[in-house]
């Protein structure tokens, strides 16, 4: 293809750039998905037009990156990214040029960019494909190589190996043998990048459709013992029993199963983290068979500590760690009513969807099996039958509350919340005791023993 479609909003900002006598070219991701036949997210634009320029060419420009030549330009309700043709060099934090130069060569500008899929420019408004090492042919054939020597190009930014792996997992690509081979060394580079950044590639390997095809490179080149080295160890964790897999292959077939089915981010990480703990729980009994007593419970503090470390916001750390320490729970028919409202309670009725999912892609990593049609429905089916005759599922579904209580005669004080949670627990073994009467009389009688 020698080629790609311009949008008409493309169109009318290049002629602009016309005007000025500059250039204008489409590059980086939104070529490479134009050629995927795929709809660009966003446009970012090259250009030999200088910050200072594009200040004046458009009405509305933001310095976003003034310092490295980039500035944002809002036209017609989008935002457009436009850096100016340069050159890097000297990149001492791994991650960020020390220096940048201005050249005068759509050429020049690609040769800095990390793989060749990327290193693809559409001249605009023409379209015209600007190809100067190969990307096009690499995104026909489905391949992630560096621009020049990998190990160049990941000593300039040691996110790079991430996101090469990250894009075999998005795209469905595969990384070519010099490019991964050049992984390993650059871990010391890796090791340096902030943990948002690492966070951020992470969770779009997770997002995929398919984590495994990263996540399994992470673990051959390294990566993942770098960055994720409770997860990594569980590699040597066998299982044995019912389980066909270690504890790592069996995580990762879980993560996968949940992105395959469309699961939320939640449930794919919780998929992938939640047996981090097995490792420390595991006992070999004299006869052979293998236990994990509790694992849920150190794979939770694990789980908890790698989010910490990559700054997920507290809600979604206790969102993820609440699923891993509800994951285990193992119904039976003889559950009574009152232990399906214990479950519902513990699990929290707005979780139990998501603890669900958990539990089919937990099932999955098994055996590397679909689970049978009907696995859970029976709990499923006894939850939904206790949900539709009972909503007192919390204090506040309670027929008194602390100022009943007070009125009662009761004196507040911190055996009042004692009370409210025996109460709780008397309505859950039997709701028909949930009425202003009867609570007020059990309340009278703890209360006496005060």
């Amino acid at each position: 293809m020698n080629n790609v479609p311009v949008d008409p909003l493309l169109k009318e900002i290049a002629a602009c750039f016309a005007k000025q006598g500059k250039q204008a070219y489409l590059v980086g991701g939104a070529v490479r998905d134009l050629l995927l036949g795929k709809k660009p997210a966003d446009w970012d634009l090259a250009s030999d037009a200088k910050p200072e320029d594009l200040m004046s060419m458009f009405r509305h420009v933001i310095p976003t990156g003034i310092k490295h030549g980039t500035v944002t330009v809002l036209y017609k309700g989008i935002s457009v990214e436009v850096t100016a043709f340069r050159s890097e060099s000297g990149y001492t934090d791994g991650r960020r040029p020390d220096r940048v130069e201005y050249v005068s060569s759509i050429e020049e500008d690609l040769s800095r960019r990390d793989f060749t899929m990327n290193a693809l420019a559409a001249e605009l408004p023409s379209g015209r494909l600007v190809d100067p090492f190969g990307g096009a042919a690499d995104i026909k054939n489905k391949t992630i190589r560096c621009v020049g020597r990998p190990a160049d190009r990941f000593s300039e930014d040691g996110l790079r190996p991430m996101r090469a792996l990250r894009f075999a997992s998005q795209l469905g690509f595969s990384v070519e043998a010099e490019t991964l081979d050049a992984v390993p060394g650059a871990l010391g580079i890796t090791a340096k990048i902030s943990p948002e950044r690492i966070r951020d590639e992470f969770e779009k390997i997770v997002a995929s459709g398919r984590p495994s095809a990263a996540l399994l490179l992470m673990e051959k080149t390294g990566l993942l013992e770098l960055l994720f080295p409770d997860l990594a160890q569980c590699r040597p964790v066998e299982q044995k029993g019912c389980h066909r897999y270690d504890v790592l292959g069996h995580s990762i077939l879980a993560c996968d199963f949940a992105a395959r089915k469309g699961y939320s981010q939640t449930v794919r990480l919780a998929a992938l983290l939640h047996d981090l703990g097995k490792k420390a729980t595991l006992r070999i009994d004299p006869d052979g068979t293998r236990t994990f007593y509790q694992h849920e419970k150190e794979s939770v503090r694990l789980a908890r500590n790698i989010l910490r470390q990559y700054r997920y916001p507290n809600a979604a750390i206790d969102a993820v760690a609440h699923l891993i320490g509800e994951h285990m729970f193992h119904y039976t028919e003889d559950w009574g009513d009152a232990a399906v409202r214990r479950f519902i309670v513990r699990a929290g009725e707005e979780n139990l969807g998501e603890l669900f999912r958990l539990r089919f892609a937990d099932a999955f990593g098994t055996a590397g099996l679909d689970p049978a049609a009907d696995f859970l429905l029976p709990l499923i089916n006894r939850v939904e039958d206790v949900l539709s005759q009972n909503r007192a599922f919390s204090l506040k579904d309670l027929a008194v509350s602390g100022k009943d209580l007070i009125a009662s005669g009761i004196k507040p004080g911190k055996h009042m919340g004692i009370i409210l949670n025996e109460l709780l627990e008397a309505v859950l073994d039997d709701p028909a005791l949930n009425t202003r009467e009867k609570l007020l009389e059990i309340a009278g009688n703890i209360n006496k023993r005060y």
